[in-house]
């Protein structure tokens, strides 16, 4: 049983199934695929799309991955550098996260993360749904900066 009364699911509009209207894209050869989740109902808002701060929430995650590599212990978020969303999510899609680096400094470590869709019903033909970069500190354990041990990026 729902914890809400009829009285307020009966003005929530229907999940949204109607197709997104956005142009197919290939997944990059130049990142790789950090992560893929597949939204549920308690992820959407009363429309059917995908809450943003769960994309964003999920982006974080996925953009820790390869930093996390070269950070060889703890680290935190410290910037949202961009953030783009291209096309709405829906509960159902397959998302896929690919990540690529694109800088590492002494302390800080820069990637880009694209988000693209497999919606539910037309699987195999992806939708780049969000784009953003994210930079990343590795921390000691007094959560000061430190250096990256790994400070190259590999070929």
């Amino acid at each position: 049983m729902s914890h809400l009364s009829s009285s307020v699911t009966s003005h929530l509009r229907a999940p949204n199934t109607r197709p997104v209207d956005a142009p197919e894209a290939s997944v990059p050869d130049d990142h790789v695929l950090v992560l893929k989740v597949i939204p549920l109902p308690g992820d959407a808002n009363a429309n059917g799309d995908i809450f943003g701060g769960w994309v964003m929430a999920q982006v974080d995650l996925a953009g820790s991955v390869l930093p996390a590599r070269y950070a060889q212990g703890r680290m935190a978020t410290v910037a949202v550098n961009q953030f783009i969303f291209k096309a709405p999510v829906r509960v159902g899609d397959i998302l896929s996260f690919y990540a690529k680096m694109e800088r590492i400094g002494r302390t800080s470590m820069t990637v880009n993360v694209g988000v693209y869709a497999e919606r539910f019903n037309n699987q195999g033909r992806y939708i780049k749904v969000t784009e953003a970069t994210l930079t990343y500190v590795a921390i000691d354990d007094e959560g000061k900066p430190r250096p990256v041990p790994k400070a190259q990026l590999e070929g």
